[in-house]
C-alpha cells in the first residue's frame, strides 16, 4: 500500500476504497510483518481506516477496514496509533460491546447489526490486547469487560453466532490473564463466575448422544481458561464462595464425563478441566464423587470398576486414564504435560480418603506375580510412574509425592511398591532415608491392604533395593580365607577413595536429620559401625 492509497481510503468513493482494501487483504492474508510500510505511512493508513469506520458505510467496507487493521495488529513492534484510546473506542463500537446505563441503573447493550463486522472487530481487539500493554489497560477500563459480561447473559439466544461467543471469551480470557485488576471485577462486581459456569453447564446439557461439537468444545475451553484466571487468587472462603466452588466442581465433573465427537478435542477439553482442578479448594473435591442410588446399582453390576465405597468414581477413573495417556505419549514439555494432572491428583488424594483409597487400588494394586519384575518394567500406571522416579524428568518429585501419598506417607510401603533405589530421592529430600514416618496428611491408622498369597510366598526373597524377587545367589566370598577377604575389602576402599579424589563420586552417609551428608574420606563410613567384642589377640 502506497501514499496515493491513503487519499483514496479517506476521500475516495466507497467502491474505490473497497477495491484497494480487497486487493491488500487478499495479498497479505498470511503476512505477519510489513517492513515496506514506514511508521508514518502506517499511521496515516490507520487514521484513514478509522475515519471510514466512523462514517456511514456498508458492512462490506467496514469488514475490509477491520480486516486490514487486524493484519496490522499482528505486528507487535509497529502498532503505532492503533493502541490509542480513540482507535480502540471505534473498534470496540464495531464489536457491539458498547453499553450505557439505563434510567434503572442497569447496563444496556448496543449491538451492531452485522455479525461479520462484529467478528472482525473482536479479532482485531484480541490481537491488540495480546500484543500491547497499553491496549490491555485501555480495554480493562473502557467498558469492554462489562460489555462482554452483558452479552454473556444472552448466549442462550440461538441467533447469536458461535464465532461471536468464542471471540468474546477469547478477549475476556486475554484480559483476565494479562490484567490482574480485571479478575475481581469479573468475579465479584459483575458476577461473571456464575454466568460463565452457566454457559458451560448449558453446553453440556444440550449436547446430543454423540457428545459436544467441536465449536462447543472451543467455547468451553476458552471459558475454562477464564475460570482458571479468576480462581488464581481466593478471598476468605465464606458460604457463598464455597457454594460457588462446589458448583464449579460439579460442572467440571460433567465435563470429564461428557463425550466429544473427536478424540483430539476430548484430550484438549480434559486438559483444560484438569488445569482448573488445580485451583479448587481441597474440601470441594468430594463433589467429583456421586453417591450411588438405586438407578446406579444396575450400572455398577455391569461395570464394577466405577463403584467404590458406595460412590460412583467415574470422574476419578477418567482422570487416571488421562494420566496414563499423558505418560504413554512422549512430549517435549513433560512438565507442562504432566504437572497439572499430578498436582490435582496429589491434592485430591491428600484431601479425600475415598479418592486416595480408590487411586491406590488402581495405581498400586496388591502385588502378585508382578513382583518378579522390576517396578519400572511393564505397562501399568505403577510401572510408568516408577520409571520416572530415576529419570531426568522435571516432574519426578511430583510423581514421588503422588506415590508417597498413596502409600499414606509410609516409608515401608513406598519401598515395597517402588524399591528403595527408586524411592531414595524422595526419602533423602524428606530426611527419611533411615525409615520412619512424617505425615503431613490426615490418614487412618488402620491398614488398607493385606499381602496376596502370591506375594506372601515370594516376600522373603524380594530385594528391597530393587523391589524385585530374586533367586538365592551364591556368596561370592564363599571359600575365601580371612586374608583374601581383607585384601578384597581394602582394594574396594582404595578404589572408592580414588574415585572420590578424582571427583567422579561423592560418598555420603545419613546424617542426624535423616538426609545424606558428604564424607571427606571413605573410612568415615565405618565410624558408627558397632563391632563385636573380641579377645585381646
Amino acid at each position: 500500500m502506497q501514499e496515493a492509497h491513503v487519499s483514496v481510503l479517506r476521500i475516495g468513493s466507497e467502491q474505490e476504497a473497497c477495491n484497494v482494501l480487497n486487493d491488500f487483504t487478499t495479498r497479505n492474508a498470511q503476512v505477519f510483518s510489513f517492513p515496506d510500510l514506514t511508521p508514518d505511512l502506517k499511521t496515516k493508513i490507520v487514521d484513514a481506516l478509522i475515519h471510514r469506520l466512523n462514517a456511514p458505510g456498508s458492512s462490506k467496507c467496514h469488514v475490509l477496514c477491520l480486516k486490514t487493521l487486524r493484519m496490522f495488529s499482528r505486528e507487535k513492534d509497529k502498532l503505532v496509533n492503533m493502541v490509542s484510546e480513540p482507535t480502540i473506542a471505534t473498534i470496540m463500537k464495531m464489536t457491539g460491546l458498547n453499553h450505557y446505563a439505563s434510567e434503572e441503573g442497569e447496563l444496556v447493550e448496543i449491538r451492531n447489526g452485522d455479525p461479520e463486522v462484529m467478528l472482525e472487530a473482536l479479532k482485531c481487539l484480541c490481537n491488540l490486547v495480546f500484543n500491547s500493554q497499553l491496549a490491555q489497560r485501555i480495554c480493562s477500563k473502557n467498558g469492554c469487560v462489562e460489555g462482554i459480561i452483558q452479552r454473556l447473559k444472552t448466549y442462550k439466544d440461538p441467533a447469536l453466532p458461535h464465532e461471536i461467543k468464542f471471540f468474546d471469551m477469547r478477549l475476556l480470557s486475554l484480559l483476565t490473564a494479562l490484567c490482574e485488576e480485571t479478575r475481581p471485577k469479573v468475579r465479584y462486581e459483575l458476577h461473571g463466575f456464575t454466568y460463565l459456569m452457566e454457559v458451560v453447564d448449558l453446553s453440556v446439557n444440550e449436547a446430543d448422544e454423540r457428545g459436544l461439537k467441536d465449536q462447543e468444545v472451543d467455547l468451553c475451553c476458552e471459558i475454562l481458561k477464564i475460570l482458571f484466571n479468576l480462581t488464581l487468587v481466593r478471598s476468605n472462603m465464606d458460604e457463598e464462595e464455597e457454594a460457588h466452588f462446589m458448583r464449579l466442581v460439579c460442572v467440571l465433573k460433567e465435563l470429564l464425563l461428557c463425550k466429544t465427537k473427536s478424540k483430539d478435542r476430548m484430550e484438549e477439553l480434559q486438559s483444560m478441566t484438569v488445569n482448573l482442578l488445580t485451583n479448587v479448594p481441597l474440601d470441594c473435591y468430594e463433589e467429583l464423587l456421586t453417591p450411588l442410588n438405586e438407578d446406579d446399582d444396575d450400572i455398577s453390576l455391569e461395570n464394577k470398576e466405577v463403584e467404590y465405597d458406595g460412590k460412583n468414581m467415574e470422574a476419578i477413573l477418567v482422570l487416571l486414564d488421562f494420566l496414563y495417556r499423558r505418560l504413554d505419549k512422549p512430549s517435549k514439555t513433560t512438565k507442562d504435560s504432566l504437572a497439572p494432572i499430578l498436582c490435582s491428583l496429589c491434592q485430591m488424594c491428600k484431601a479425600n480418603r475415598t479418592i486416595r483409597k480408590f487411586c491406590r487400588l488402581k495405581v498400586l494394586p496388591p502385588l502378585k506375580e508382578d513382583v518378579k519384575r522390576l517396578p519400572e518394567e511393564g505397562k501399568t500406571l505403577r510401572n510408568k510412574l516408577c520409571k520416572i522416579l530415576t529419570s531426568a524428568s522435571e516432574v519426578k518429585d511430583m510423581v514421588a509425592e503422588f506415590l508417597f501419598i498413596l502409600c499414606k506417607e509410609s516409608v515401608a510401603r513406598m519401598v515395597k511398591y517402588t524399591g528403595y533405589g527408586n524411592a531414595a530421592g524422595l526419602l533423602a529430600n524428606r530426611g527419611m532415608l533411615m525409615g520412619g514416618r512424617k505425615c503431613d496428611g490426615d490418614y487412618s491408622s488402620g491398614s488398607e491392604e493385606s499381602d496376596t498369597e502370591e506375594y506372601a510366598r515370594l516376600r522373603d526373597q524380594v530385594n528391597p533395593i530393587t523391589g524385585r524377587w530374586e533367586e538365592d545367589k551364591v556368596n561370592p566370598m564363599e571359600g575365601m580365607s580371612e586374608e583374601q577377604k581383607e585384601y578384597e575389602a581394602m582394594r574396594l576402599v582404595n578404589d572408592l577413595d580414588k574415585l572420590q579424589r578424582q571427583g567422579i563420586i561423592q560418598p555420603c552417609r545419613v546424617g542426624e536429620d535423616g538426609k545424606p551428608e558428604p564424607v571427606e574420606h571413605i573410612l568415615q563410613l565405618t565410624e558408627n559401625i558397632k563391632l563385636k567384642k573380641e579377645d585381646k589377640d
